[in-house]
């Protein structure tokens, strides 16, 4: 396993990390013990930080990791989320007496003494311009509750803001062969201020593994369904925001970056290994299968300057048009 620094907080993560909105839900059915064979096997292969959220399947992805990090609290990070479990457009969920009670929740069911990255889970832009709830997390970590404290955002305006607080040490953004807008000025912008970045939803909700057809369906509780067109949470965070025939069509486009890389799946995860401002890419998993499979990314062949062009292109002309939403 390789190692990179999470901006310029002192830790040393793996650059192949995992999250963990698949193992608690909205991702169709998974069991526990599969998810807790997962972590152990990521674990043993050297993974030391995980990605959660207070809301990932109503606590149940942290009770997951507090079990399978249980003795390990010294050795393994855990990034955590908060705001979703209310209405994040109203100021009083970033209260300090509400954040301070999603942080003492967390820390609960984390079986943890202190939150080692502690998230805005995609707060609206107009909270993080007010900038009230990141005097909040000052506290909380003056008072040893929290480690780092970072904001997983939506948008290039949104990081960009997020990259003017000081105390703001990684951003979470959506990156992938799919979405690289973050690259043109968010990645270097926050490099040059030592502000980690971990890139989410690196396959697009599935569609950069090439897996899919235009008829593949998608059980009742899998958000690939239930969200498809952003009708409950932001369209972005399922296929990239494209629309799901398009996004499969394109797929097929990509086909060449398996030659030499095994699968589609390693090449996505390897494209996003090249960027060197990221910190760590944290692919979700359902299996201890998917686990073992992701970390395969590490030792395929990286792209080439003229790949990297033609990945570029292929973005700006024929991905780029459809995809929806702010980002």
């Amino acid at each position: 396993m390789k190692y990179r620094p999470l901006g310029d907080t002192g830790i040393q993560i793996s650059e192949i990390s995992f999250g963990t909105w698949a193992a608690g839900g909205s991702w169709g059915r998974v069991e526990d013990e599969e998810s807790l064979r997962a972590l152990a096997t990521a674990m043993e292969s050297g993974v030391n930080f995980f990605d959660t959220a207070d809301v990932y399947g109503d606590g149940r992805a942290e009770r997951l990791l507090s079990q399978a990090t249980k003795g390990k609290e010294d050795e393994i990070y855990i990034a955590t989320k908060f705001c979703r479990a209310g209405d994040i457009h109203d100021p009083k969920t970033y209260s300090e007496e509400t954040v301070r009670a999603y942080c003492e929740a967390s820390l609960s069911r984390l079986g943890r003494e202190r939150i080692d990255l502690y998230q805005i889970h995609c707060p609206p832009l107009a909270i993080l311009k007010d900038g009230s709830v990141f005097e909040v997390l000052e506290k909380l970590q003056s008072e040893g509750k929290i480690r780092h404290y970072g904001v997983s955002v939506e948008s290039v305006e949104e990081g960009l803001v997020c990259l003017d607080v000081p105390g703001v040490k990684a951003l979470q953004v959506i990156l992938n062969i799919f979405r690289q807008k973050p690259l043109e000025k968010l990645l270097p912008e926050a490099q040059k201020r030592g502000v980690g970045i971990l890139a989410r939803l690196p396959l697009a909700s599935g569609l950069l593994t090439g897996k899919f057809s235009e008829t593949s369906s998608f059980e009742e509780d899998d958000h690939r369904k239930f969200n498809r067109n952003g009708e409950h949470f932001n369209v972005g965070e399922t296929f990239a925001g494209l629309p799901f025939e398009k996004g499969v069509e394109l797929s097929r486009k990509l086909d060449w970056i398996a030659d030499s890389r095994g699968k589609m799946t390693h090449a996505a995860l390897r494209w996003l290994l090249d960027c060197p401002e990221v910190s760590c890419v944290i692919p979700g998993f359902k299996s201890e299968a998917q686990v073992v499979d992701n970390l395969k990314a590490q030792s395929v062949p990286s792209f080439t300057p003229e790949e990297m062009e033609r990945l570029a292109v292929f973005y700006r002309e024929e991905v780029h048009p459809y995809i929806r939403g702010s980002y």
